[in-house]
């Protein structure tokens, strides 16, 4: 597996919401859905060579799918990580939505 294709396996996608919005303009913070084996490391090292950023800290979070019923069937959603990116001053990623 090349340096590239490891970097894309650790993250998935960034996380957009007004939430997530809101904390790129008042903390430098970016959010980003990991795959759930990585660590904190990986994901400083990914975002860093990806973006050509500096990363302050990373803080990860697992999710707990929620149950879901369709047509009186129940189900689970999947578990899932993300990862807050804080990123050094006067530094920036875009990941605005590009429909």
């Amino acid at each position: 597996m090349s340096a590239n294709e490891k970097v894309f396996s650790i993250l998935l996608a960034p996380r957009i919401s007004e939430k997530t919005a809101r904390l790129q303009e008042v903390s430098n913070q970016y959010v980003f859905e990991i795959s759930n084996d990585a660590t904190k490391a990986d994901v400083k090292a990914a975002v860093e060579q990806l973006f050509d950023v500096k990363v302050e800290a990373v803080n990860v979070v697992n999710v707990k799918g929620k149950n879901k019923s369709f047509r009186n069937r129940t189900g689970r959603r999947g578990d899932w990580r993300k990862a807050y990116v804080r990123l050094a001053d006067g530094q920036s990623i875009d990941v605005s939505a590009k429909a």
